[in-house]
């Protein structure tokens, strides 16, 4: 087949294809090398029940598919058109044995062979681009240092700048109600007041976007439907006034009362809270939920789950049931507990002490190894450090819910804490990206941190 200058040839790491194994799809009409050593190392990792020996099976079956049709032109390459892409280049295989000396690099190290491979390729085919695909950050350095050029992988990222991500919170400008308001509505429903407002900005506004507005008068409303230029504006609950407090909890900035809202609206089924240690996520979730499941009674109990180092690893080494297994990681959960529990005062001790035997049991601590095929009917369901969690897993977890069942994801995408994920592709900023303006959702980024001036000022000078 005939190749023009345009073409690129791209030689795929091991780590490209165990992180993704439809990236041999992904390169539109751009042709695909694949080194022996990453055939190898495929073979080596295959045998698992981990995310990474899945993906390392799947590939195989991928590589299998489309080498099928043509045994006999290997050579030649196979066309990647299998898995229905209409636009396609060709799968080349490493056939015969490849040896040029990259005197920089010593030993028998994988790496090496695969940049020994790719200097081989770059030799043989000087009217293309020959470009090597990794994961891998220090063989990306070392690719470069010798003249290669190197890419990361790219497709597994839902956003490469994260500071674009959706906040749910917009600031009006200071001249909103004067181009805003000429053919404004207004009135009450059940106790609430509404807005229709027509304008330039609403048609850029979302559905359940927090909006403010600081300067003479203070507004502060949600968006509850857009209808080309025109929206109708819901003015939110002030959870601040101590009056309106939520298990014995007041909001103490702006972005916590808007994610009161969000987390007190039945109507609102998914929610995703950001924001750093200390702004007050786990709180404020499990306030919402006592007061949902205890006292308006609209869900049974809280189910709260959250990572364990890595998700699929093995919690069978620590003594007791699955709950008690779960304890260790359950520090967060256990800290807000004790600030829940002290908010009644008047209870005295045995008041209290029946109120805490009262919440822990509708409180259930669940692990993440165990979510599959399970249905959760009007439960309050709490995914705790969800920035840990791939896509995958997050879609794995969030179609758990059944009907009547609301669920809250909390993190902080600057936290990341397994070594394969990064801020673009955690499974959390791919949920706040996704669903965005689904009636149904709603999400806030916590600026501001409450623990202590202590931590606040730790957070802002280490």
């Amino acid at each position: 087949m005939a190749k023009n200058n345009t073409t690129k040839f791209f030689v795929l790491d091991t780590n490209v294809l165990l992180h993704d194994p439809s990236s041999l799809f992904r390169f539109e009409e751009h042709d695909i090398y694949l080194p022996m050593v990453t055939l190898e190392e495929l073979d080596n990792i295959k045998k698992g029940l981990s995310e990474v020996a899945r993906n390392a099976r799947q590939t195989s079956r991928y590589l299998e598919e489309i080498m099928t049709p043509c045994l006999n032109q290997l050579e030649t390459g196979c066309p990647l058109n299998t898995n229905g892409n209409k636009i396609a280049g060709k799968l080349f295989l490493q056939t015969h044995p490849i040896e040029f000396d990259l005197p920089m690099l010593a030993g028998n190290i994988a790496d090496n062979q695969i940049l020994s491979v790719v200097a081989y390729l770059k030799k043989e085919h000087k009217n293309r681009d020959v470009i090597l695909v990794s994961k891998d950050i220090n063989i990306r350095i070392k690719a470069r240092t010798l003249g290669i050029s190197a890419e990361d992988y790219f497709n597994d990222k839902v956003m490469e700048d994260t500071e674009l991500l959706y906040p749910g919170v917009r600031e009006l400008p200071e001249d909103f109600w004067e181009k805003h308001s000429k053919a404004m509505e207004s009135w009450q429903e059940e106790g609430k007041m509404f807005y229709r407002l027509s304008g330039p900005l609403c048609e850029t506004f979302l559905n359940n976007e927090f909006l403010y507005y600081e300067f003479d008068k203070p507004f502060h409303a949600i968006v509850k439907t857009i209808d080309r230029k025109t929206a109708t504006l819901q003015v939110v609950n002030d959870f601040v006034n101590p009056k309106f407090n939520v298990w014995g909890i007041n909001a103490r900035n702006r972005e916590q009362n808007f994610a009161l809202n969000l987390l007190m609206d039945p109507d609102i089924d998914f929610v995703t809270l950001l924001g750093q240690a200390g702004t007050g996520k786990t709180l404020l979730t499990l306030a919402a939920g006592l007061a949902q499941v205890l006292d308006k009674k609209i869900y049974s109990e809280i189910i709260m789950t959250r990572v364990t180092v890595s998700v699929g690893e093995d919690i069978g080494f620590l003594p007791g049931t699955e709950e008690e297994k779960m304890t260790p990681w359950m520090g967060a959960l256990e800290d807000n507990l004790d600030v829940l529990n002290k908010s009644d005062d008047d209870a005295g001790d045995w008041g209290r002490a029946a109120t805490q035997d009262l919440i822990r049991s509708r409180i259930k601590i669940k692990s993440l190894n165990f979510m599959r095929g399970r249905t959760f009917l009007n439960k309050f369901l709490i995914i705790d450090e969800a920035q840990n969690l791939t896509s995958k897993q997050m879609k794995t977890l969030i179609t758990r819910a059944g009907p009547g069942t609301k669920v809250v994801c909390l993190g902080n995408i600057a936290q990341i804490d397994t070594p394969y994920l990064t801020e673009g592709s955690s499974g959390l900023t791919y949920v706040v990206e996704r669903f965005k303006g689904w009636d149904h959702n709603g999400h806030v980024t916590l600026m501001r941190g409450e623990r202590s001036r202590l931590a606040d000022y730790a957070a802002d000078i280490l």
